[in-house]
């Protein structure tokens, strides 16, 4: 079964994919009309232009990452980074750490326990890299905000993307989908993988979306400026990146070494 991070409820793909983001079950919900202006202004960022959905706050591009109309509306450079030929992508902004920075997280009480639980899990994975960035979880004065996605959402969970030297505030997850349980590592995952966006990661198989989605080769489009790679990485495809575009129902990725040389590379 796949399913996209939203990774997007569709055969189930997350947009993970056979396996995280997306999911590839057949779609729960029709392709919404996006106009060709703002395809255009979407692959100019350097994103995939195949299956964007209008949603609440602006377009779903790649199964789980949201961007905002201000977003698609600001002046790109289109330079992206990149760990090996197949390995992990940031995007132009990331999160100001300075010498050392703590975000804090809340999580709505509309979410079960469980999802509680997975979130202290998916903060303890990043603060067990001694990072500059730290998370804590709190109740108020957050930065970022887990909560429900609304009813009939087609995604299994989706985050955005930095502004302004700070984190996106909003990764919103499909509990109606995935239940009151659906297991700590998984979920874990699939929070990790999402704040990993709010702090300015991509997928890992941006190049090749197939590789943990299935189906035919798809390229989530490449800025015409290029990629700059992170010494040290493979330039191969690595299979167990928490930056996957899709993830398997109840699989667990925990950092390998690859993803710690991106997070270290960067925070």
């Amino acid at each position: 079964m796949k399913l996209h991070y939203a990774f997007k409820l569709a055969a189930v793909a997350l947009v993970l994919g056979n396996t995280a983001c997306s999911t590839n079950e057949e779609e729960v919900a029709e392709k919404a009309s996006v106009s060709k202006e703002t395809l255009a202004k979407i692959y100019e960022m350097g994103f995939g232009t195949t299956d964007v959905k209008a949603v609440d706050g602006g377009y779903l591009v790649e199964g789980d990452i949201l961007l905002t109309d201000e977003q698609l509306n600001t002046k790109q450079n289109g330079n992206f980074l990149r760990v090996g030929d197949t390995e992990q992508y940031r995007t132009t902004n990331l999160v100001s750490v300075g010498s050392g920075r703590t975000i804090n997280v809340a999580i709505t009480t509309s979410l079960p326990s469980s999802y509680v639980t997975a979130l202290d899990e998916a903060i303890r994975r990043f603060n067990a890299e001694n990072l500059l960035i730290k998370f804590r979880r709190v109740s108020s004065s957050y930065n970022i905000l887990i909560s429900k996605a609304p009813t009939g959402s087609s995604y299994l969970a989706s985050a955005g993307f930095p502004s302004g030297g700070n984190p996106y505030n909003s990764v919103k997850v499909n509990s109606d989908y995935m239940g009151t349980n659906p297991g700590t590592n998984y979920l874990a995952t699939i929070l990790a993988h999402e704040i990993g966006h709010t702090i300015g990661f991509r997928h890992t198989d941006y190049m090749d979306r197939s590789y943990s989605c299935g189906g035919a080769y798809t390229n989530e489009g490449a800025s015409t400026v290029g990629a700059i790679h992170i010494p040290g990485t493979p330039t191969s495809f690595d299979a167990t990146s928490w930056m996957l575009a899709c993830i398997g129902t109840g699989q667990n990725r925990p950092f390998n070494t690859n993803d710690r040389t991106a997070l270290n590379y960067l925070y």
